[in-house]
């Protein structure tokens, strides 16, 4: 016996309850640190303290000379970081969620995360406008306002926010725990490996960190938006699947042209007459060759001659008077 999956995945009811989770005191709190701890990182670098120090120390020591033979696996693992591949993986992966349990809030909720980091990070980025390790100039300078754009670190901001919403959209604690779990070990080693290789300083893996997080804590601020985005988005499609079903389908002869659809709306006015007002496509041809308005108007008839009184075809010249007979 064949089973079909994906029409029995299909008739799955939607889940009980999905749990959307709610801007409680803990995440507050977390909210509150993490914001803390970015502004921190930002003000020790524009400051150039001791954070600054160890960034240089850990770029001359040159990790990737170090352990060279790590380098060709560590250039693969970064790639988790990188914005397209890790958005169109994860994006596959809760566009079958959405599918399963019948909602879009799995992938509206990826898309306001990743339109939120690129407009948080990238203004960051280019206000700041710090050089990267292998562009730097002057040892134990910040290299701040310099034209360049690794303040904080992308891959790892990036990182965070893809892989944590897989935690984030969790339905089960024990699914959130675990989930959580892989999202921090692999943007906690996507942050590292961009250190090993040389294209960021420490301070910009904290500071991606730190920018990441803030995001998906955030993010129960935009569920509103996200529920009437949904709801908007399935009215129209509603809206759309009422059109077609109204429409009606209309036999098309080979060659000819295609009857437009016509709406006929009457009106009255007080005192006056119905009137019939075509609001969309033109008159239909109907089965004898005319329009539909014409075979809905009676024939008029044509006036005939009147016949003469009397009947038959009668004489068609007037016949002359006989003479009378008499003497």
């Amino acid at each position: 016996m064949r089973t079909d999956i994906f029409a029995r995945l299909d008739r799955e009811p939607e889940p009980p309850k999905i749990e959307i989770p709610r801007m409680s005191r803990t995440r507050l709190a977390l909210f509150g640190g993490t914001s803390a701890f970015y502004l921190a990182i930002v003000v020790a670098v524009l400051a150039s303290t001791w954070l600054v120090l160890i960034d240089w120390k850990v770029m001359l020591f040159r990790p990737y000379q170090q352990w060279p033979e790590l380098h060709p696996y560590l250039d693969y693992f970064v790639v988790l970081g990188q914005r397209g591949p890790t958005a169109v993986m994860v994006a596959a992966w809760l566009g079958w969620r959405s599918w399963r349990q019948h909602t879009l809030r799995p992938l509206l909720v990826l898309g306001v995360s990743l339109l939120l980091l690129n407009a948080t990070v990238g203004a960051v980025k280019i206000g700041l406008g710090r050089l990267g390790p292998h562009y730097a100039t002057r040892i134990g300078s910040p290299e701040l306002f310099a034209g360049g754009d690794i303040f904080p670190s992308g891959h790892t901001a990036n990182a965070v926010v893809t892989w944590g919403i897989l935690a984030y959209l969790a339905t089960t604690p024990k699914t959130r725990r675990y989930l959580s779990a892989l999202s921090a070990t692999v943007s906690l080693g996507v942050g590292l490996t961009t250190v090993y290789l040389g294209t960021h300083w420490l301070s910009d893996v904290l500071l991606g960190w730190a920018a990441g997080l803030l995001i998906l804590l955030g993010l129960p601020w935009c569920e509103p938006l996200i529920g009437r985005a949904e709801a908007w988005i399935l009215g129209r499609r509603e809206q759309w699947r009422a059109r077609r079903r109204l429409a009606p389908s209309l036999p098309v002869a080979t060659g000819g042209p295609r009857p437009a659809l016509v709406i006929r709306q009457r009106t009255a006015a007080p005192g006056k007459p119905e009137r019939e007002t075509v609001t969309a496509g033109g008159p239909r041809p109907g089965p004898t060759g005319r329009s539909t308005a014409q075979l809905a108007q009676p024939r008029a008839r044509t006036s005939r001659p009147e016949r003469p009184p009397g009947g038959g075809s009668g004489n068609r010249h007037a016949s002359a008077s006989r003479p009378t007979s008499g003497g």
